[in-house]
Parts: C-alpha cells; structure tokens; sequence
C-alpha cells in the first residue's frame, strides 16, 4: 500500500513538474486520486487548491512566471499569454497590467476575472514554448501591444530592449507588423522614428 501511495505521488509531481507544480483535478484522477483523496491531500495541506478543479504542490518552490501555467490549465491549455503579460515574460520594456492577459482561440467561452482575453488564431510561429504555458514571441508580443496605441515613449523602450537583447530585428518587426495588424505597423513606426532621432 505505502509502494503504491509512493508511486502515485512520482507520478503526480512528474505531471506537475511540467506545469510549474500546478495540476488538474481531472489529471489527478486519471492516475488513480480520487475525489476523496483529493479533498484529503488539500485539508492535509499536501495540495494548495488555487481554482476550481485546480491545485498545485503545497512543497513547489515558485520561480518569478510559474503562476502563469495555472492560466494555462485553466484555459484548457487554449490561451497563449500575450500582450504585457508576455512583455514581462521576455523581460521586455515597462508596460504594466493588473491581469494577465492571454489571445484565446475564436470561439472561446470561459471567463475570468483576473484575465484579459484576445481572440485570435495565433499561427505556430508566434508562439513559443515554456514550462507550463505558452507565450507569444517577443515581435507578436509587441505587436500586440502597438497595435492598443500605447505611449510612444514606452514602445519605443520597449523595441530598443527587444532589439538590443538580440530578440528581433526593426526590419523583422516592421514586416511582421504589417502583415498582422497596420494599425501596429504605424505605431511601431513611429516608434522607430523616436528611437532613431533620439539623441
């Protein structure tokens, strides 16, 4: 009994430890906790629960962007963080959010109030992989963000630091932003320019 109680709990953290200590209520059962081991391991303070139907490691030592893998799960592994949510990812200028923000497919029906949606079909090549949740890539991300009309000042720090961080080039991001979103591309030009005649 205590061998399979040590092997459901391996199997339970090499599940976890992809999705930055956080798992399913569904996962968990999957591999053999039941509703009522579940409902133990959270009042014996072994599983923190986060959400509804989420929990995560009550021993997981969090890094600085492990809590965006619960959006993750929660989104049924559908959302990409984006927007400033995916700047601070990459470590990318100073734009600020009180929530998170992901793109989510057309079509998406779930809400939550600590999450900013956008609906989009993100193609593969705008998105990368971390652990535990998706991201979109430091030039989708920007443009993005331009695309909101944000302070010029600060998009334009923000392309300086992408650009200096060896993570895009103006020509890339120019050409990128014009096949996603015009409306970007001008911002991000005009940004360009500031950048430019700065002294």
């Amino acid at each position: 009994m205590a061998v399979e109680r040590l092997d459901l709990r391996r199997r339970l953290f090499s599940i976890a430890a992809q999705q930055a200590g956080y798992f399913t209520a569904a996962q968990a059962k999957e591999i053999g906790y039941s509703y009522q081991a579940q409902a133990h391991h959270v009042r014996a303070g072994n599983w923190l629960r986060v959400d509804r139907g989420i929990f995560r490691l009550a021993e997981w030592v969090p890094e600085v962007h492990d809590h965006l893998a619960r959006w993750a799960l929660w989104s049924r592994s559908r959302g990409v963080v984006s927007h400033e949510t995916a700047l601070a990812v990459h470590n990318i200028g100073e734009f600020e959010s009180s929530s998170v923000h992901l793109t989510v497919p057309l079509g998406f029906t779930m809400r939550h109030n600590a999450v900013t949606l956008h609906y989009a079909d993100l193609p593969a090549s705008d998105v990368v992989e971390r652990t535990g949740f998706k991201v979109t890539t430091p030039t989708r991300s920007i443009i993005d963000v331009a695309a909101q009309a944000p302070d010029e000042d600060q998009l334009a720090r923000a392309i300086t630091e992408a650009r200096e961080a060896g993570l895009l080039s103006l020509r890339q991001l120019r050409n990128r932003s014009e096949l996603v979103d015009p409306r970007a591309a001008l911002h991000i030009e005009r940004a360009i320019q500031h950048v430019e005649t700065s002294p």
